[in-house]
């Protein structure tokens, strides 16, 4: 079905979309703390940072490049210190989530990080559940917790650390154990045992591959990591092969259009491959990454399936769906949580439409 076939205009279609209900998958917490909440934290615990404004603080964070990017990261995660601080990013995640809809979100969390700087796990985690409930409380959003390896660390300390708060913390919300940064220094293989005993253990397998390494950083975090769905996996479409396995395999991906053209992936939007590995059969979602480091949000992703990719409306809200679908939500609450949208998304049909 086409948009003209619903006689509507642009005007009533970005509506539409900003009005969807949705799932997000693939967001980094620290990476979406906004400027005016990294000011009070700032300023809490006496961190300099290069700009004592809002706006001074979003042109700092405008993307440059991938070491900018990175040191912006660091004065963030800097930033915290105390269960008020974590329990603050938390509950203003759930705010700016329910901004615009979402009433689910898998936020990836990095603990071995924070640890590093000399924040107990008791401080970090109590304060990240508060502002969970909270939020989910005053909004109505469900936050669930992605723990990720960071591959530059070293091993096998971080790694230890990090499955080890992910399993204290599975009670509690930690769905996953996740792995992020560079893949071509660190192939997936460095991290098997981890995985292995993640999975063990109940936790899902959610490993980034297929951003910044190629098909055989995503065959491999299959093979050797168990991988469930997969954070970005883009660069699946240079193997034919690979993408048919996705497809027989039901391997979603996690795919974040802006955040691989701000990285450099994709030159623009026109050689992106969401549409192509969609045509293909591969099983895809809609995400925003570091949101305010990438200047977008997730209903600017959303935005960009009609704008950017031409997807027609009922295949946007398949998409959309599939943010659900492809959760690690229990079975039964996925389907209360499918029927909801579903019905949510016939009512802003009649509506808007």
């Amino acid at each position: 079905m086409s948009n003209r076939d619903y006689g509507v205009n642009i005007l009533s279609i970005q509506t539409y979309l900003e009005a969807l209900p949705k799932a997000e998958l693939h967001v980094h917490l620290e990476g979406s703390i906004l400027p005016a909440t990294l000011l009070v934290l700032a300023e809490r615990n006496g961190v300099p940072l290069p700009a004592d404004t809002v706006e001074g603080l979003r042109k700092w964070f405008r993307f440059r490049d991938f070491p900018h990017f990175v040191e912006i990261y660091i004065a963030l995660t800097r930033c915290m210190r105390t269960r008020e601080d974590y329990e603050l990013i938390a509950y203003e995640f759930g705010a700016e989530m329910a901004r615009q809809n979402v009433r689910y979100a898998e936020a990836t969390f990095t603990p071995g990080t924070h640890h590093a700087l000399g924040v107990p796990f008791d401080v970090f985690f109590s304060g990240l559940t508060r502002g969970r409930e909270r939020a989910r409380a005053d909004f109505g959003v469900e936050i669930a917790w992605i723990f990720d390896i960071v591959r530059e660390n070293p091993l096998p300390t971080h790694a230890d650390y990090t499955l080890g708060a992910a399993l204290d913390g599975k009670d509690d919300g930690v769905v996953a154990l996740g792995l992020g940064g560079y893949e071509a220094p660190h192939p997936p293989d460095e991290f098997a045992p981890w995985f292995e005993r993640a999975r063990s253990l109940d936790l899902h397998s959610i490993p980034h591959a297929g951003e910044t390494g190629g098909p055989d950083s995503v065959w491999s975090s299959i093979r050797r990591l168990g991988a469930e769905r997969l954070g970005h996996g883009v660069r699946s479409i240079e193997d034919p092969a690979l993408v048919q396995y996705l497809v027989e395999s039901r391997i979603p991906l996690e795919v974040c259009p802006t955040s691989n053209l701000r990285l450099g992936i994709y030159p623009d939007i026109e050689h992106h491959p969401m549409r192509r590995l969609y045509e293909a059969g591969v099983i895809v979602t809609i995400n925003s990454d570091d949101p305010p480091l990438f200047n977008t949000t997730l209903n600017s992703e959303v935005a960009l399936l009609h704008s950017g990719f031409d997807f027609p409306l009922d295949t946007i809200d398949e998409i959309i769906l599939n943010g659900v679908r492809c959760s690690c939500l229990p079975p039964d609450r996925k389907a209360v949580m499918l029927a909801k949208f579903k019905a949510e998304m016939q009512s802003l049909k009649e509506e808007h439409m």
